[in-house]
């Protein structure tokens, strides 16, 4: 198994909360953590018919016949199930009694908000970080990860890219979009992830999008919706507190794993990535989503921005997760610095008070420095260590420029 930095988290929670739920995409190892961090507590998976249809008959007696400490894998089958749970819990008083789990994150959630309220402590695990996948036997690099992303079958067996991906997207399609939410025209959703992967990186057009696909903007929202709810995209929300100027309101849309992302391109291999169109935008949002990561695995929700005003100025991630300390991050995929880079990053900051140690470009480049304005940090660097109070991982390196960085030692 490869170590989750989640898990000391899921063991805090099981001493807060008589009930811990774990949720996350489908795949990302949600059984298994739960299965290595609770290994005494009986395990019962609604997956299984047998299981699932003894639960539904009797809700009442599949809980109160069984040990004080149970995990419920896919708990989501049987909604009764909660109202059972909250009943148990409440009489027991005792944290960590029971550990449930779902995919299905939607109807997950919707079942703990109407029945257990205040009794649960919630996780979100998403694929392996980048951190973490340095741990397995593969230890990819950078653009290796981009490109594979962080779904842990794909470190624990010897399977093409292709194939996983093609089955992984039928699964969710199949069993939570079809099934579950009414969407009864696979085929169009279908082509909407495509088309989600087309616009990664860029502010969200529902009528462009809904214009594309031959519904309507309500349909796209929906659909939407359903992706966020899945953990299959998220919003990237803009900077929102004013500074005299007027900042665009329209969120940007990411990907929560590039290795999806890359499939749904269409790009098979690394070669084909690292000339592909999409490289800049894929880059970005491994670095976007890997910060969010970060955040997941220390039990924080993510506070991520970006920044874009009337003058056009942007900046990619404004990081917020630590408010005294904020980091603004531009991102390039270049292996090549120029000052033009940080030409916003260093106007934007000084607007918003942000001093230039806590400024970064993060690039696919070999060199790294603390200039007079902002730092230039390896992507390697950045994803891989946990940096405290806004500190950027620069080593004390000094530079004036790019010139000084690229012809002086």
């Amino acid at each position: 198994m490869i170590p989750r930095t989640l898990e000391s988290y899921t063991r805090k929670l099981a001493t807060w909360f008589p009930v811990v739920s774990v949720t996350g995409p489908r795949q990302s190892g949600k059984s298994t953590l739960i299965r290595h961090v609770f290994k005494d507590y009986e395990y019962l998976n609604l997956e299984d018919p047998e299981v699932r249809r003894a639960a539904a008959l009797d809700p009442v007696g599949f809980i109160r016949d069984r040990p004080a400490k149970l995990i419920i894998d896919e708990a989501q089958y049987v909604p009764d199930l909660f109202s059972m749970i909250q009943v148990e819990s409440d009489e027991r008083n005792t944290p960590g009694q029971y550990i449930i789990s779902g995919s299905q994150n939607f109807l997950m959630l919707k079942n703990i908000k109407q029945s257990l309220a205040g009794r649960v402590g919630i996780m979100k695990l998403l694929p392996l970080s980048f951190a973490e996948a340095q741990a397995s036997e593969r230890k990819p690099s950078v653009d290796e990860f981009m490109l594979r992303g962080g779904y842990p079958r794909l470190y624990d067996i010897d399977i093409s890219l292709g194939t996983y991906f093609r089955s992984y997207t039928d699964s969710y399609i199949e069993r939570d979009v079809t099934d579950y939410l009414d969407v009864r025209n696979s085929t169009d959703f279908r082509t909407f992830l495509r088309l989600c992967a087309q616009n990664a990186g860029n502010l969200v057009n529902y009528t462009g999008m809904a214009d594309d696909l031959g519904v309507s903007f309500r349909t796209v929202k929906s659909w939407l919706s359903i992706l966020e709810s899945s953990y299959i995209t998220f919003p990237l929300m803009p900077y929102y507190k004013s500074v005299g100027k007027r900042l665009v309101k329209t969120p940007k849309l990411y990907f929560y794993d590039t290795g999806l992302l890359c499939n749904l391109l269409g790009i098979r291999s690394l070669q084909e990535l690292l000339v592909h169109p999409k490289l800049g935008a894929v880059f970005e949002n491994l670095i976007v989503a890997e910060t969010a990561k970060r955040c997941y695995n220390a039990g924080e929700e993510p506070e991520l921005y970006f920044y874009r005003d009337e003058s056009k100025r942007e900046i990619d991630l404004v990081d917020l997760a630590r408010p005294a300390e904020p980091l603004l991050l531009e991102v390039k995929s270049s292996r090549t610095y120029n000052n033009r880079q940080s030409k916003s990053l260093a106007e934007v900051g000084e607007e918003l008070g942000v001093p230039p140690e806590h400024r970064a470009v993060i690039y696919r480049g070999s060199e790294q420095a603390q200039m007079k304005k902002s730092a230039l940090v390896r992507a390697a660097d950045y994803l891989r260590f946990d940096y405290p109070e806004g500190t950027l991982p620069v080593e004390g390196r000094k530079a004036s420029d790019a010139t000084d960085i690229l012809y002086k030692n």
